[in-house]
Parts: structure tokens; sequence; C-alpha cells
């Protein structure tokens, strides 16, 4: 996945999601990469309905959060609807999937504090 600009010093920056070009990393799984801030990526993930993450997501130095933004998704037995905010810190792995598709918004955290 190509890296996409860099919010800079003293400028703001809008984009409209929906233009920004998806990329497939499986199966009913696309990404949509976003201008971020130094360490930070920034991204909008939309898995189709019955799909899963291709295999699973490891973060083995740095964390990883999204907000749900429609639809479920599902991390093992929970259950995340709209409007959730899941974190995941450093040692962690997940698998994410849908039933009934959803979009999330999230960063991936490539700094430490």
């Amino acid at each position: 996945m190509s890296t996409p600009e860099q919010v800079l010093p003293g400028q703001m920056l809008t984009v409209d999601v929906d233009e920004v070009p998806p990329i497939e990393l499986g199966p009913g799984v696309h990404v949509r990469a976003l201008p971020g801030l130094p360490g930070i990526r920034t991204w909008v993930i939309d898995i189709a309905p019955g799909m899963e993450w291709p295999s699973p997501d490891v973060h083995e130095t740095y964390g990883e959060v999204y907000f749900v933004v429609s639809g479920e998704v599902i991390e093992g037995d929970h259950i995340h609807g709209p409007g959730t905010y899941v974190a995941f810190g450093p040692e962690t792995s997940h698998r994410p999937r849908t039933e009934t598709g959803v979009r999330a918004f999230g960063f991936n955290y490539d700094v430490t504090a």
C-alpha cells in the first residue's frame, strides 16, 4: 500500500474518503490510506458482509485503534457496532470479520510516546 501525503505544519487538508481509490487486501476487504501525521498511518477500512481480514493482524511494537462508523465488526467473541472505539496495544493481534459489513476509521501508531 502506498503512503499518502502527510499533513504539514500550518496546513489543513480535507479529503473525500470515498474519492480515495481503495486497495483490495483480500476478498471483500478494502483499505483507503488517508493523509496523516508523522508516525501515524490513517485509514478507512471497508469489509463486505460475511468476509474476514485475510490473515491475523499483528501489532508487535506499536498499537492500532479504530472507530466503527457503520455496520458491525466481530473481534473474537465481541461484536462492535457503530460508535464503538477499539484499541489494541503492542504485542496484540486480531483478525476482524463481519456478518453485516463494516466501515471503520483508524490509526496505526508507528512511534512511541
